[in-house]
């Protein structure tokens, strides 16, 4: 199997993560760093993000960046937009996410044809275009859900 996709480019990244004394690390990555820590109760110092935690945050981008460009696609007009990503994780070790919940949150025009377009977009996410909702799956059940505010 090649790594290589559309136009030879790269389909596979590749990260370098330096300790850096006690529970804090160093993460280069694509587009750049990352602190990661660990909370004082297990050893850390709270100088960083946390690495279950930041899975959220990669679910989010992920899909919030597909919702907002297919938006712009379909030249939804929307004031306000965000993603609330939660897990629960198992109690037993090694503790992971077993379900995940995805809510999204427009301030717009709520008229329908502007609320078809914008569950539409956030379908195309969930089910074609973000791979980390499907990475996601493979190990959880995730649900979603749209609120108009």
């Amino acid at each position: 199997m090649s790594i290589f996709g559309k136009n030879n480019k790269i389909m596979a990244h590749t990260i370098k993560t330096k300790w850096e004394g006690g529970m804090l690390f160093n993460s280069e990555t694509v587009g750049g760093e990352v602190v990661l820590d660990a909370d004082a109760a297990v050893g850390g110092q709270g100088k960083g993000v946390r690495p279950k935690a930041l899975m959220l945050v990669s679910l989010s981008g992920c899909t919030g960046m597909d919702v907002a460009s297919l938006m712009k696609k379909m030249r939804v007009d929307v004031e306000d937009f965000r993603v609330e990503v939660s897990g629960e994780l198992t109690e037993e070790h090694p503790k992971k996410y077993h379900t995940v919940k995805v809510d999204y949150f427009f301030k717009c025009d709520p008229s329908e044809e502007n609320k078809k377009k914008i569950e539409k977009s956030v379908d195309l996410s969930v089910n074609r275009y973000c791979g980390v909702f499907e990475m996601f799956r493979s190990f959880a059940d995730v649900s979603h859900e749209v609120h108009y505010e």
